[in-house]
């Protein structure tokens, strides 16, 4: 059966009890050792990591080793939460987005190796459509279709550089372009849920703090949690084997 991968990075979907039922293993492979939460159609990562001892800052998310564990475990379909600033005035902090494209002009991690491969990176329309349809059941708001840009991180992005993304993008982040593009390497359909959590720096009348940003995640949390479980229960009514007749 194939299964269902959530990655999630500092929302605090592991405090919503919507993961209790998993059960946690380690998955070793040769980029490293990944702990996962998983069930029969269903595995969690969450991608800074699950020990606070253990924190993975966005440069340093071992992203070939969490999409290596997902596919080992079955799974075929991906959703990324996301937190992310906004590149424009209209998209106000607590506003969720289902992008559509992003930007990444960084290199990003990739498992080809000594091969003439070369993929068409995206965000799958049918995961996104799935995704506005759970909250549509919802009714919750998720904007349908933005860029996303991927910075390199850790540190935030200075006035001169937002100006130059925001003519061609709608927010920014730190992950979401490296993962989808090993999705598609993995041949997994991938789509993802941002919560904007914060305006860019530079973009509206207030001072960008660190502490301003935890604090969208947090706002933003539960309406992202019913998402997903939606989501989960629109996945298995659509993976369901057909009975026989």
């Amino acid at each position: 059966m194939d299964s269902l991968g959530i990655i999630s990075g500092t929302l605090p979907l592991l405090d919503s009890g919507l993961f209790d039922h998993l059960r946690k293993e380690t998955f070793h492979c040769e980029f490293g050792r990944a702990d996962v939460l998983i069930g029969p159609d269903l595995v969690f990562i969450s991608r800074h990591g699950q020990e606070t001892d253990r924190f993975s800052p966005p440069h340093l998310v071992p992203h070939l080793l969490h999409f290596k564990a997902l596919a080992g475990m079955g799974v075929r379909e991906v959703i990324g939460i996301y937190s992310t600033g906004s590149l424009k005035v209209h998209l106000e902090p607590g506003t969720l987005v289902a992008p559509d494209d992003f930007i990444c002009l960084y290199p990003t991690p990739t498992s080809v190796v000594n091969a003439p491969r070369h993929i068409t990176p995206g965000i799958s329309n049918g995961v996104r459509k799935n995704l506005i349809a759970a909250a549509g059941e919802l009714n919750l708001d998720l904007a349908a279709g933005g860029v996303y840009w991927q910075t390199a991180g850790p540190r935030l992005e200075t006035r001169a550089e937002i100006r130059m993304m925001a003519g061609n993008a709608d927010l920014v982040g730190m992950t979401l372009a490296s993962e989808a593009i090993l999705a598609g390497e993995f041949g997994m359909s991938f789509g993802a849920v941002c919560s904007v959590d914060n305006y860019a720096h530079g973009i509206g009348n207030t001072e960008l703090k660190e502490a301003d940003i935890r604090n969208g995640a947090k706002r933003n949390a539960e309406k992202i949690g019913r998402i997903v479980s939606r989501y989960i229960e629109r996945f298995r009514i659509r993976t369901r084997p057909v009975g026989r007749v």
